[in-house]
């Protein structure tokens, strides 16, 4: 409800652009053909951002759906469910490949929140 409030008109966005939208995108400094990244822009709305990265935490224990998710899923229709189940899988594969590459877990976090921006913003814009 929060993203939908301070977010208001999605489709001002792309999948592509929410993350640099909220400023969860790393920072460059290019000259020529070199290229370094730094750390995230942390441009955009502050607030946003950190109701994503505090979000991105919970997908890292194992995905289960419990009988409170699945009394939720009775209520939303067969697409959101689908790509809601789908999204907390691949978000939860997401933390477990960072993980087995032995990342920090502040930078994976990050990257799991930009992510999930872009899967707010696709269920944001789903047209049935």
């Amino acid at each position: 409800m929060a993203l939908a409030v301070e977010i208001g008109d999605w489709h001002r966005c792309s999948g592509n652009t929410i993350g640099a939208f909220v400023g969860l995108v790393p920072s460059e400094y290019s000259s020529g053909r070199s290229r370094a990244q730094g750390s995230i822009t942390k441009t955009g709305n502050t607030h946003v951002r950190r109701l994503l990265v505090e979000a991105a935490w919970h997908h890292r224990a194992r995905y289960v759906v419990g009988k409170t998710m699945r009394d939720r899923w009775e209520l939303a229709t067969p697409a959101a469910r689908a790509r809601g189940d789908a999204g907390n899988r691949r978000l939860h594969a997401r933390w477990n490949t960072f993980r087995e590459r032995r990342n920090r877990h502040v930078v994976a976090n990050v990257a799991i929140a930009r992510e999930l921006a872009g899967w707010c913003w696709s269920l944001a814009v789903l047209e049935e």
